[in-house]
């Protein structure tokens, strides 16, 4: 997420022409793109990041469910 953060600051840094991102080529901007598409197509897949964060929003919901049961 913090990745897309950056990219979006870029690409209104670049339009709006601010300081130092003026002068940069909007090839660094598209790079950036591509580098987070490729992690969150690819690498983020590969990595087991995605199935983590699935397995741990399940715990979550199994332990509320465990614990709304045990107050009744």
């Amino acid at each position: 997420m913090p990745l897309i953060v950056i990219i979006v600051a870029f690409i209104l840094l670049k339009y709006f022409e601010v300081r130092f991102v003026e002068n940069l080529s909007w090839w660094w901007v598209a790079g950036l793109g591509a580098v987070a598409f490729i992690w969150f197509e690819f690498l983020e897949g590969m990595l087991g990041f995605d199935k983590r964060r699935a397995f741990d929003e399940s715990e979550k919901m199994r332990a509320e469910r465990v614990k709304k049961n045990f107050e009744k």
